[in-house]
């Protein structure tokens, strides 16, 4: 695994609104690896749990082989739900705090996406952009039921719901997972969902096309930041440069 291989952009920004940022991320390409951690806690908690993923995640070592970084991954995140928890125990409702996260790991011609909670993944293909995850949420399972439609869902008063994150109350992480295989040119965008509730899906496409040199997450972030985004905005944009 080298660098050549991949080129990645990372932006974070604590939006228009709020104080401090709850958001996180992870940027390695030496590694294959990239995330964004979404933090969610009272008094502002969350960004707690969302550094404390970041953390798990940067310390895996360089040189392991497909299955050895995809185990280390789900370990570590195994430890960090088994840390807010137990630090949820102990103390008050001051200290519980919990962290959505979505995951990119790249090793060979193979990619793999782990998430939780309703961070998103994206893939920008041959000019075609589809969504890689699904959202862990109330809105999620209610146009799954068929309660409501999807365009509901985007202004849904219970919007923020989430049914899953590392460190929510569960024995264990629950990460889902999907994987597919590399094309050089692809470009992956993992982003907050301050971002994708901001921007519509075709102005985030064309903006994850931005050539390199304009920096994509960039674009991405500063087009939420004039959409007045109410939220924390993260974006990790991510593209495949050459075959294995």
């Amino acid at each position: 695994m080298t660098m050549d291989r991949f080129r990645s952009w990372a932006t974070t920004h604590v939006g228009t609104v709020r104080t401090h940022n709850e958001d996180a991320y992870v940027n390695r390409p030496d590694l294959g690896l990239w995330a964004v951690a979404d933090g969610a806690g009272g008094h502002a908690r969350g960004e707690v749990a969302s550094r404390m993923i970041v953390d798990a995640l940067e310390g895996i070592p360089v040189g392991l082989s497909a299955g050895e970084i995809l185990a280390e991954v789900r370990n570590r995140m195994q430890a960090t739900h088994a840390a807010l928890r137990d630090a949820a125990a102990s103390g008050d409702a001051r200290d519980i705090s919990a962290s959505t996260v979505v995951i990119l790991i790249a090793r060979d011609d193979h990619f793999a996406c782990l998430w939780a909670g309703d961070s998103r993944g994206y893939l920008l293909r041959n000019g075609q952009m589809m969504q890689i995850t699904k959202d862990h949420s109330l809105v999620q399972e209610l146009v799954d039921a068929g309660a409501i439609s999807a365009a509901d869902a985007e202004n849904h008063p219970r919007a923020n719901v989430i049914t899953r994150a590392v460190g929510a109350e569960s024995d264990i992480a629950e990460l889902d997972k999907v994987t597919s295989r590399l094309t050089p040119g692809d470009r992956f965008l993992l982003c907050s969902d301050g971002l994708c509730k901001t921007l519509d899906e075709a102005e985030i496409a064309h903006l994850l096309a931005t050539p390199a040199e304009a920096e994509p997450s960039e674009r991405l972030v500063d087009a939420a930041l004039a959409h007045n985004v109410r939220d924390n905005v993260t974006a990790v944009a991510i593209e495949v440069l050459a075959a294995a």
